[in-house]
């Protein structure tokens, strides 16, 4: 029997300047919602100081663990896309909002792998994994290949970097952005999808591509705003990464706005809309 084609929502077309403005909004909904979303912000940049205090005298782990930690981005700023959500809907951008992102799909859903608000779990568990494999991938070829042992950042700068014999660094560089590249295309709007609408995961990876596809010279735009902005972070030891990482959180929920038309999908209802009280129960 011939399969039926996944629907998908539609993807609109934006200009190459689009992500400028997204990131303006972005700036907006931080300042609009206050502490709330700077200890994001914290929360992020002490997890990457964790990271970098962990393997200072290991970079052969540090380096790939500090790429595998922007691939769990997404993951980590779903309670964002939830302010700025809130925001949108001239709701209240506050703590309790946070606290049902992160719990209402424990509270009401007891099929974990089913077209749920588990496919955010699901989605994060991907990208955790694929994080976790990049890991492993650029400590072995570090460790490897380098002529001397890698393990301080001016060892890598020196003997990796600024090496003038082997393509240690051009290979490393060339294998993280075959990485780099597809998860972006799978996730640029895939979580604030699943957070906003009754979308399966496959669902949301393809419409995170499909917007990919339509609008090419944007994205690419977009993703070096990202790593230049995270760049900027991360050699401002980490003290940067505290607004940096919610204004690219609010931000790419606006992009998420723009890029996606999801009304022919189902809105998430609220977590006390779906439970049914304990005494109710036949």
């Amino acid at each position: 029997m011939p399969r039926h084609p996944i629907p998908l929502p539609a993807v609109r077309s934006i200009g190459l300047l689009q992500p400028l403005i997204w990131l303006r909004l972005g700036w907006r909904d931080m300042a609009r919602a206050g502490w709330i979303s700077v200890v994001h912000g914290l929360a992020l940049a002490v997890l990457g100081a964790v990271i970098v205090a962990v393997g200072y005298h290991r970079f052969w782990f540090l380096a790939g663990a500090l790429s595998g930690f922007l691939v769990i981005a997404p993951v980590l700023a779903t309670s964002l896309y939830a302010l700025s959500r809130a925001l949108e809907r001239g709701e209240r951008a506050n703590l309790g909002v946070v606290l049902k992102t992160w719990v209402n799909w424990q509270n009401s859903h007891v099929n974990k792998w089913g077209r749920d608000y588990w496919c955010m779990v699901q989605f994060g568990a991907l990208l955790a994994l694929a994080a976790s494999g990049w890991v492993v991938t650029s400590a072995a070829l570090i460790t490897l290949l380098a002529p001397v042992p890698i393990e301080t950042p001016v060892d890598f700068v020196r003997h990796v970097v600024m090496a003038r014999d082997g393509w240690l660094f051009e290979i490393w560089l060339a294998l993280g952005s075959l990485m780099a590249a597809p998860i972006f295309a799978s996730s640029v709007v895939a979580m604030p999808l699943l957070l906003d609408r009754r979308a399966t995961l496959l669902q949301a990876v393809l419409t995170s591509w499909q917007a990919v596809v339509v609008n090419p010279l944007p994205m690419a735009f977009w993703a070096a705003l990202i790593l230049g902005l995270t760049l900027l972070g991360l050699g401002s030891l980490m003290l940067a990464l505290i607004f940096i990482m919610p204004l690219l959180g609010h931000a790419s929920w606006h992009a998420y706005r723009d890029l996606v038309d999801p009304s022919s999908l189902p809105e998430r209802e609220p977590a006390s809309e779906q439970v049914q009280p304990m005494g109710d129960a036949p």
